[in-house]
């Protein structure tokens, strides 16, 4: 939808939100007063906008907000641009599916991103600060005049980031922008992890015996621990990713895990609110996909198996769950469309459970947004769940019931990050000197980077995802470790070696395994070394970077220049 600039916007960042074609989806100049075909216009708004862009010219945008939605239900608002307020694989996985769809795609990107692959993909990119995420990538103000200034009809947040910012959501929506996900009061809900816990309680889906509300003292949670039982699990109330979640053995280390709980808490979310539940022994990280749209219909996409995680992180998932039987997907799979349906859900979301030895499951918490295994599950069905989103956002039904969703052999994602898995997985920075993805039947790869990319500090260590496809789970996991021994990159360490052990473990092959995997099983002496003709690959591209930089410069826009080199040339071919 196109809407105007916000009044007070100074003169400085004006120039730093520069692009390279000032104009509206349909081709109108607002600045000159015509349309990219060269035809006159008498007027400032194009006459031949969509219904909904014209509706923000005479409503103030909370209510313009409201009216979008109900218009929606009753008939598509079709998107024609999207601000993609992401970066890194997923960011180009976004647009990808945008160029197919046949919508504008516009990238953001900050110092360190000037040259990476999204900016590069994109249809237009805006220059959006520095390293530091909380000035460029998190900073809402900037996502936004950048959305209005390039008239962008919606927002992609991908994952991570604003994802799950229900305040963003709520910005985006009173801007009067379509926000790619769900209605802000779910991410609320959904969110925060006590009332998420109390919501599914009331409408029954199984949860993990704990505390309601966050503890309020260190004398409350010895008490509450102690009536638990311990093992106890302290978890932070707006945490994810494994922040701010301590396992407690015994009474004695409670105290001292609450305090590190709380801090780490503190310093990830700004809310060091803690509670408490009971740690279930050696259970299955189980999680399910969901999708809800606008008219009340909600379904699911089957299992992932999220069990082989470090540091309470995923590393390796799968589809389906080799411990799944049709009866357990069914009772499950009702529960985690019930949690959706409870909380009012919206687009793609899902729902996590463990699961005990005994096949007993526990609603662990909802992640409102697309997952970075989702590619598992589109494998697996045949559902591009970018595209479905997107239509979703658009208005459209879900093309399909429950009973319509088939499954088709067996997917498994690794996740390849920037690490050295020889030395307790420390990060790894550098410049890609080769990078020479696996191809091949069965074989996906989605990435954020390519040969020559620059891998830094400043964001999440994981580069890209490698999938595989097979008949089965055995032909899977064949794949995988075909692919992964095809993969060249040279320049920076990778958790290759790891992901590449996981798939040789017999434990892993049976499919007998629960989260404590890594613990139990892995060894950085477990590791494979280098074979010769890779470490001569790596010797000799060190010498002709070496070479090349000093013989060659490159030269890229200042700070400050909206515009990335990557549009020039592709204007130039224009």
């Amino acid at each position: 939808m196109i809407v105007g600039m916000p009044t007070g916007q100074n003169s400085a960042r004006s120039e730093n939100l520069s692009h390279r074609e000032n104009t509206s989806p349909c081709g109108f100049h607002p600045s000159r007063g015509r349309h990219s075909r060269g035809k006159p216009n008498q007027g400032g708004a194009c006459p031949k906008h969509c219904f909904s862009g014209r509706l923000s010219l005479y409503f103030a945008p909370s209510l313009y907000a409201t009216l979008i939605h109900f218009s929606s239900v009753f008939r598509n608002v079709k998107i024609r641009s999207i601000l993609v307020a992401n970066r890194g694989e997923i960011a180009v996985r976004v647009i990808r599916a945008c160029r197919e769809m046949g919508i504008r795609a516009v990238a953001v990107y900050s110092d360190p991103d000037r040259a990476a692959l999204h900016v590069r993909v994109a249809d237009e990119s805006y220059h959006i600060g520095p390293a530091a995420s909380r000035l460029s990538y998190l900073d809402q103000d900037k996502l936004l005049a950048i959305a209005k200034q390039a008239h962008c009809d919606a927002i992609h947040p991908g994952y991570g980031f604003l994802s799950e910012n229900a305040g963003f959501a709520q910005a985006v929506a009173d801007a009067g922008l379509i926000f790619i996900g769900p209605p802000a009061a779910a991410i609320r809900s959904m969110g925060d992890k006590t009332s998420a816990r109390r919501l599914m309680k009331e409408r029954g889906v199984p949860v993990v015996p704990g505390t309601e509300d966050a503890i309020t003292s260190l004398d409350e949670a010895l008490v509450t621990a102690d009536a638990i039982g311990y093992p106890v699990l302290v978890k932070a109330a707006a945490g994810g990713g494994g922040k701010g979640m301590r396992v407690v053995a015994s009474r004695e280390d409670l105290v001292k895990s609450v305090e590190s709980a709380q801090n780490e808490a503190r310093l990830a979310f700004g809310d060091d609110r803690v509670y408490i539940e009971k740690f279930v022994v050696k259970p299955r990280h189980i999680e399910f996909q969901i999708v809800a749209d606008m008219h009340g219909n909600a379904v699911h996409l089957g299992e992932r198996e999220c069990s082989i995680q470090r540091r309470h992180q995923k590393v390796i998932e799968e589809a389906p769950s080799a411990i799944m039987t049709p009866e357990l997907r069914e009772r499950m799979g009702a529960s985690a469309v019930m949690a959706a349906q409870a909380c009012g859900y919206v687009n793609a979301g899902t729902i996590e459970f463990l699961v005990d030895h005994e096949r007993n499951y526990f609603f662990l918490e909802m992640n409102t947004r697309l997952q970075v295994e989702h590619p598992v599950t589109e494998m697996v069905t045949g559902i591009d769940l970018v595209k479905l989103q997107i239509r979703i956002a658009e208005g459209e039904a879900l093309p399909f019931a429950q009973k319509d969703v088939r499954f088709r052999g067996h997917a498994i994602e690794a996740r390849l990050c920037a690490e050295d898995v020889r030395n307790n997985f420390f990060p790894s920075t550098g410049t890609l000197t080769r990078y020479k993805p696996s191809q091949g039947y069965g074989v996906r790869e989605d990435s954020g980077v390519e040969e020559g990319s620059e891998i830094s500090i400043h964001y999440d260590p994981m580069f890209a995802k490698l999938i595989a496809w097979g008949t089965d789970r055995a032909d899977a996991i064949d794949k995988m470790r075909r692919a992964l021994d095809e993969f060249r990159i040279v320049g920076v360490e990778t958790t290759i070696p790891f992901c590449r052990f996981v798939m040789d473990n017999k434990q892993f092959h049976r499919g007998d395994f629960q989260i404590d995997f890594v613990e139990q099983h892995y060894r950085a002496e477990y590791l494979r070394e280098p074979a010769p003709d890779e470490l001569r690959a790596a010797a000799i591209a060190a010498v002709l970077l070496g070479r090349h930089a000093r013989t060659q410069s490159v030269t890229v826009p200042a700070a400050g220049n909206g515009r990335s080199r990557w549009n020039a040339r592709s204007r130039a071919r224009d």
